[in-house]
Order: C-alpha cells, then structure tokens, then sequence
C-alpha cells in the first residue's frame, strides 16, 4: 500500500469541545476530525495537530496532518465536501493538500500567531467568541507594556505550571492592540507559545490597563519567572488562534 502524508487546513469555534487534543471522556475537536476522515477515507486515521488549544478557544487557522493509505492527492481534494458534511458545523475542513513524508504540522511552524477579543457592551451575538469586559482600560499603557515583551525570551511567569515542556523560551515578533468599534483586539506573534501563556499575558496586561500596575512591575513580573506574580488568565472566549507558518506551505 502507498502511504501519503497530508497536511490538513481547517477552523473550528472551540465552544462545545475540550479543546484540540483527543483525551477521555471529553469531546474535542481531533477526536472529530479524525472520526470524518476514518469514515469517508475508510481506515484508521490519527492526526496530529500543529498544537494544543485549550477548552473554548477558536482557531480560524490551524493545521493538522495525518498519512493515509492509497489516496490520492486530486481525490482527498475532491473529499473536502463530504468530510465537511461528516464534521459538526462548528468544524470545517477548508483545503488538505499532499506534503513530504517527514512534513510535521507541529515542529515544522516557524511562527504562530494569536488574537484575543475584548468587547464593552452586552452583544449576544458576541456571547463565547469575545471577552465581555466593562471597566476602562489605559490602552496606551497596556500597548508600551505589550511592546516590552519583545525584550524578553524566558516566559515561565506566563506558563501553566507542571508541564513537560523542554523550555519556557519563546522568540515574541509582535505584541499589540487595536480598538475597534466594538471593542479591543490584542495580537501576538512568535516562533511558539507556551500552554496559557497568550491567555495569562493579557490578563496581567488588563491589570496595567487597569492602572493596577505601571510598565516597571510588567517588567518585573516577566523578569520573576514566576506564575504566581503573573494576572489572572481571562476567559477562553475571546481567544483565536489566527494564523500558522511553513516554510513550505503558501
């Protein structure tokens, strides 16, 4: 039998699911995927994800990959629609695209990229894609504390605590905010994250917003390498993961 690897595009409001990764007793979204595609290719398939998000964050970009068994590039293209059909509505499939067998959708990104939502008013079509938040915030000083990130490397003060990872090293190539008509969106770029690290920088950003520390305690707690120094994580909600890079995908 011929094995190919593909490389699988799609987006998913992480609302009803536990987040990314298969896991038991809890439904998440690879245990979807993997569920559609071993239907319609008919035979095992196990994907592996470009990472982990969390129960109830977004992803409008993220990528997965999975070797399948005597399929051809032309027909996993022309698969896309029933696949789709077989995915909850919250899932879709958007391209899957043949790669190099060694190809890997997580230790092959060069750079990720993520955006938080805040909005000021009860909106209800907003409910569980966007943080409702109603105090004022200095944006002005939460965007130099943002800035201020580009500095450091180490991000254990940002890091959920026992984890396996090697390193709580990150590269940080963009951190800011824009204001919106109906409200704020942060985003932040780097070469990798580590697990609720997006989620807890802005939570201790909103603390300067807040005027609750200046721009010399944000350093400082980032110069801690320690958690418990570090804001409160905000809301899964508002979180998106927006954009993955390859060096060999367009």
């Amino acid at each position: 039998m011929n094995t190919q690897r593909f490389f699988i595009e799609l987006s998913y409001d992480g609302t009803a699911y536990h987040g990314w990764q298969t896991q038991p007793n809890s439904v998440t979204v690879q245990q979807e995927l993997d569920k559609a595609l071993s239907v319609f290719f008919r035979q095992p398939v196990a994907s592996l994800g470009c990472g982990r998000t969390d129960a109830g964050v977004h992803a409008s970009k993220f990528f997965a990959h999975a070797d399948l068994k005597d399929v051809t590039e032309t027909a996993a293209a022309n698969a896309l629609g029933s696949i789709n059909a077989l995915l909850p509505y919250a899932i879709a499939v958007k391209r899957i695209f043949a790669v190099e067998a060694e190809a890997h959708a997580r230790f092959d990104a060069t750079a990720r990229s993520y955006e938080y939502h805040f909005h000021f008013c009860k909106d209800p079509f907003k409910l569980n894609r966007s943080w409702l938040y109603k105090a004022p915030l200095d944006v002005a000083a939460m965007n130099a504390a943002a800035a201020s990130l580009l500095n450091f490397t180490d991000f254990t003060s940002f890091s959920k605590t026992n984890t396996d990872t090697a390193t709580n090293n990150c590269k940080i190539t963009e951190a800011w905010f824009r204001e919106t008509d109906e409200g704020l969106i942060f985003r932040i770029s780097a070469d990798r994250f580590l697990r609720n690290m997006v989620r807890a920088i802005v939570g201790t950003l909103v603390q300067v917003g807040r005027k609750e520390i200046g721009l010399g305690d944000f350093t400082s707690i980032v110069e801690s390498k320690n958690r418990s120094r570090a804001g409160q994580s905000v809301p899964a909600c508002g979180l998106y993961l927006v954009n993955i890079i390859y060096p060999f995908v367009n």
